[in-house]
């Protein structure tokens, strides 16, 4: 029976693997993820020990220190992946279904009830992203356009909806699985969120949902490829 370190490095090895963590990004520390894991600090410690271990993750010390992405993927990522998401995968797509209507309702709502104010965030996190130079500047312009879209809808349960979801696919992570090499989000979603952007600011739901619904099969399709992957060999 897998114990609760081995849970948590095969879950911190698969989200790298899926990009949730990008190489040369810093792992949330450990306290932090002591609550996004719910379990204990010894076992997180351990767990990212693990991750070292095998040269996934290296430790820094000093002003900037912290648990840094090495590598997203070794000789020990394709087992943790299929220990994290093989016994869950009906769940997944569940959700990867649920997820597609409910960003479709989000981008919608966002688009009857947008004010002039908050199409602002919305316009700068696009620029941010479309002039983004590296793949953690575009997952974080990514994640403030997102969030810039869900906060026009006016209402903070809707927020906690799309946040729980997109935690819930990310293995416990509130952050987007972003791919690697050309198989990345930044490669495929640019065009949506220009699209995504001129619906919500032209008033127009049905097709800011249309376009959110297919937008956000490419965090799905990005799991369903490492799992391909994984059972490829």
């Amino acid at each position: 029976m897998a114990s609760a370190v081995d849970e948590v490095s095969d879950r911190l090895l698969t989200a790298i693997a899926v990009g949730d963590f990008l190489p040369g990004e810093r792992l949330p520390a450990e306290r932090e993820l002591t609550g996004l894991l719910g379990v204990s600090r010894p076992t997180v410690r351990e767990a990212v020990a693990r991750l070292q271990a095998v040269g996934v993750v290296e430790i820094r010390r000093g002003r900037n220190g912290g648990t840094y992405v090495r590598d997203s993927w070794t000789e020990s990522t394709a087992a943790a992946v299929r220990h994290t998401l093989l016994p869950r995968w009906e769940e997944f797509e569940q959700l990867f279904d649920l997820r597609g209507l409910v960003e479709g309702m989000v981008a919608a709502t966002a688009a009857r009830r947008r004010s002039s104010k908050q199409l602002a965030p919305m316009r700068d996190a696009l620029s941010a992203y479309l002039s983004a130079s590296t793949p953690r500047d575009a997952h974080t312009a990514d994640s403030a356009f997102h969030q810039a879209v869900r906060e026009a809808t006016g209402n903070p349960q809707i927020v906690m909806l799309s946040q729980d979801l997109l935690a819930r696919i990310s293995l416990g992570f509130p952050v987007e699985p972003w791919g690697k090499g050309e198989q990345t989000h930044f490669h495929q979603g640019g065009e949506d969120h220009k699209s995504l952007y001129e619906a919500i600011a032209a008033g127009e739901p049905e097709r800011a949902e249309e376009i959110a619904r297919d937008h956000f099969t490419i965090s799905a399709d990005l799991i369903r490829d490492v799992l391909a992957r994984v059972r490829a060999h």
